[in-house]
């Protein structure tokens, strides 16, 4: 319903989602900067650094769990982790909900938009329903498939190439090359033997305390992914050439060649889609 995609836009911009008034959705996932930060992990209230890279907002709704460790099903869902984390934003639905119910015009809009009118149930759907919305299409690759074969360069064709011929395209799959299964960081090689573990590097085995998915993640989908630097959860890779690199050794056992990394690189800036545009969300 367009009116609680616009209704979700403009919380998406609110800062009194967060404890202090200083954060708000929009601060950590910038249309500018492809729906992420630009940080290896985010600033949140009174200036807190989170545990984690935060993950593009762009085709969110197109992944089939949220979060790294994929702990929420669902982007309603999802809306309620960073509400209530004391690093990110540190606030609850009962400050949220006192804080918009003397906003005569939310108010309104919530009514209009709702039948039951300002919940967080509905605070966390129209967030959602916004986040749904946005979509980036039309990239030089969506072109590609569609058959304009001029829509590539021939250094991305030979990257899309090297692409599949690697392996890369068993994991980073479907409509968003990625966002549709989990899979361990380091298939090959230990990714982790040369550091101490933090939290968030144990990813789902903190949702599900099994073993065997130690170091499992949601593998992240590629779509706009040459403007959502650093790369991995933890953002210790500063640049596309760095992170081609860091997945040919650890999950395809491979040294990859320079000329395999350029154009895989080329390939992947190939996925760039048109960002959507919307007053009042940078």
């Amino acid at each position: 319903m367009p009116e609680r995609v616009a209704l979700g836009a403009r919380l998406f911009a609110d800062r009194r989602l967060s404890v202090d008034n200083s954060v708000a959705c929009a601060s950590c996932h910038r249309f500018d900067l492809g729906g992420a930060d630009g940080l290896p992990v985010s600033i949140g209230v009174q200036g807190r650094r989170g545990g984690i890279n935060a993950p593009s907002v762009f085709n969110s709704g197109l992944n089939f769990v949220q979060f790294w460790d994929g702990r929420a099903l669902s982007l309603q869902e999802q809306v309620a982790g960073p509400l209530h984390n004391p690093v990110e934003m540190g606030a609850s639905w009962a400050l949220v909900i006192e804080r918009l119910r003397v906003d005569e015009e939310i108010v309104r809009t919530f009514a209009e938009a709702y039948r039951d009118g300002l919940t967080p149930e509905n605070i966390a759907d129209a967030i959602a329903s916004f986040e749904q919305s946005l979509h980036t299409l039309d990239a030089p690759f969506d072109r590609y498939l569609r058959g304009d074969p001029s829509a590539l360069s021939p250094q991305a064709k030979a990257g899309y190439q090297r692409f599949r011929d690697l392996g890369c395209i068993s994991c980073h799959q479907g409509a968003l090359l990625g966002g549709n299964m989990f899979q361990k960081f380091g298939v090959i090689g230990d990714y982790f033997a040369e550091r101490t573990p933090t939290r968030a590097d144990l990813g789902r085995y903190n949702v599900t305390g099994r073993e065997e998915d130690r170091h499992v993640f949601k593998v992240p989908g590629l779509r706009n992914v040459a403007l959502t630097a650093p790369y991995f959860h933890d953002g210790s890779a500063a640049s596309l050439d760095a992170a081609v690199a860091v997945m040919g050794r650890y999950q395809l056992g491979r040294d990859l060649p320079p000329d395999d990394i350029k154009s895989i690189v080329a390939f992947l800036h190939s996925l760039t889609g048109r960002i959507p545009a919307l007053d009042g969300v940078e």
